[in-house]
């Protein structure tokens, strides 16, 4: 696995990059989606696959996972309760819909994200409220 030091240090250094759905671009631009690929980019100097289009609603009720797949094709997929610090964090908004949010967590109780609305990419508390909407906890593999 990549060393979560590696992960962090990078993440965090997103962080005040304004919000711009489906961008990707460090201090220009991202969504949490784009966060994610810009930090791969950055660690593993190489692209992900784009990804198609999709919805900027976190109430898109289409049945599929397509995040939480992509999440399983290009990561290593860990425990729950495996320690958090450096790992992809892939949310579901509702039990009965797909998850539709990513973030990267830079401590135990803290994590990096992009939202529209929120300023962007932040660094946020992994509150309860946050915590039960983990659908998935992925490492970054090794290079």
């Amino acid at each position: 696995m990549m060393e979560a030091e590696n992960v962090v240090i990078e993440t965090l250094s997103w962080i005040g990059t304004p919000y711009r759905r489906q961008a990707s671009a460090k201090g220009v631009g991202c969504d949490c989606l784009g966060l994610v690929r810009g930090v791969w980019r950055a660690l593993y100097h190489n692209e992900l696959p784009a990804p198609q289009d999709y919805a900027p609603d976190w109430s898109c009720s289409d049945a599929k996972e397509a995040l939480l797949a992509g999440a399983c094709r290009h990561f290593q997929s860990c425990d729950t309760g495996a320690p958090l610090r450096g790992r992809l964090l892939i949310f579901r908004w509702r039990p009965h819909l797909p998850a539709r949010h990513a973030g990267i967590a830079v401590a135990e109780d803290h994590f990096v994200h992009a939202y529209d609305g929120g300023g962007g990419v932040v660094r946020s508390f992994l509150v309860p409220q946050w915590r039960r909407r983990i659908a998935g906890v992925f490492a970054f593999p090794d290079n």
